[in-house]
């Protein structure tokens, strides 16, 4: 049997992180490219994927591939296509177009002529159309357009995977939780090890370090696109999810701690931390940043601090960057210290010198991950 071939978007910067977790769920032929890795395997990979992937963002099932001029060479090569052997005509889908060095003048009128070649097809097929639904659709369509090259994916995800299921409230501008689980991960942060945010916000860290450290699965609680898709096999699925849900350990401390500022961001985090069953394995507080005691004479500090974007105007930042740098140096040594951030001032305004810089992409914005690891004395510029 052939297998299906996929792609999983994910955060640009984390694509190595997709990879490594992609083969752990014995994907086959992985291939990277910016935004994303494409990849082979049945339905058990596809599932496994959903489920376990705490950075991609969704995972598309190529169903077609083909050349393609105009408009109407769209229009053809979806209407070609056995839509209604993949999903109901009850189930409202929505088609979302994306190109790169598209020739086409308006990925509107692309996105509406495969839209009418689904529903002319379902017309054909059985008489009726599925509706049209762009906010929370049962099925969504995404067609990926390259100079020549058009490629129709079906959407195994639904919402994106980065909607854990977890967050009900946030803050402004909150870290997305793939973003974060990448972020961890690049940390070198390992279970048992203390973890500390001293920017809480609204807890996406202390959610996704909870969910590691309690080998709780990314998807545990959220229902997926591919379970409405007519090729659905529900006895594969429930035996990797029964599977994932016994390795699930009970709740207790993990020497995982957040704080921040703003009491309203603490209790924003207590909230989804007890939303998500999770309050009991992180330890709160509200204490300004520049006030944070260490937790332990070493562990890993995360920390996506207020930019210009979010809140706080520059020259509040410019105030509060030298004071983070000196309390760091005077109370953090032995600490490894990671702070995403668009503002690439900040290690200098710390007078701290950082030993990485990791380009990654807060949505669209263009975000270095600072690595600066605090040994006593040797960090000032």
């Amino acid at each position: 049997m052939v297998p299906n071939r996929y792609f999983a978007t994910c955060p640009r910067g984390l694509e190595q992180l997709l990879a490594d977790e992609l083969q752990a769920v014995n994907a086959k032929s992985i291939k990277l490219t910016d935004g994303g890795v494409s990849f082979d395997g049945d339905w058990a990979v596809c599932y496994a994927a959903n489920l376990h992937s705490r950075i991609a963002t969704r995972i598309l099932w190529q169903v077609a591939r083909g050349k393609y001029l105009n408009e109407e060479d769209l229009f053809e090569a979806a209407y070609k296509l056995n839509w209604p052997q993949w999903f109901d005509v009850k189930n409202d889908f929505m088609v979302k177009v994306t190109g790169v060095k598209c020739p086409l003048k308006s990925l509107e009128f692309a996105t509406l002529k495969i839209k009418d070649a689904v529903c002319d097809k379902f017309r054909q097929a059985v008489g009726s159309r599925p509706y049209i639904d762009t906010k929370t659709p049962a099925v969504r369509i995404h067609a990926y357009l390259a100079a020549e090259e058009y490629q129709f994916y079906l959407d195994t995800s639904g919402a994106a995977l980065y909607q854990r299921g977890n967050r009900g409230a946030s803050i402004e501008a909150p870290l997305r939780e793939n973003l974060a689980a990448g972020i961890l991960k690049l940390s070198g942060w390992q279970v048992g090890q203390p973890l500390l945010d001293p920017m809480c916000g609204s807890g996406t860290f202390l959610l996704e370090a909870a969910m590691v450290a309690l080998d709780m699965a990314p998807g545990y609680k959220r229902s997926f696109g591919f379970e409405k898709l007519k090729n659905f096999e529900p006895d594969i699925w429930n035996k990797i999810k029964n599977q994932a849900a016994s390795k699930v350990k009970a709740v207790s401390f993990q020497k995982i701690y957040g704080s921040d500022v703003d009491l309203r961001a603490v209790r924003i985090s207590k909230q989804n931390l007890e939303d998500a069953g999770l309050l009991a394995a992180v330890q709160l507080s509200h204490v300004d940043i520049v006030n944070v005691i260490p937790p332990a004479d070493s562990g890993v500090l995360v920390a996506n601090p207020p930019y210009g974007v979010r809140i706080g105007e520059g020259d509040d930042l410019a105030l509060l960057y030298p004071k983070m740098g000196e309390a760091l140096k005077r109370k953090f040594a032995g600490w490894n210290t990671y702070f995403l951030t668009n503002d690439l001032t900040m290690p200098k305004l710390m007078r701290l010198t950082p030993s990485k810089r990791t380009p990654l992409y807060n949505g669209p914005l263009e975000c270095r991950l600072f690595e600066i690891k605090m040994v006593a004395g040797s960090n000032r510029k």
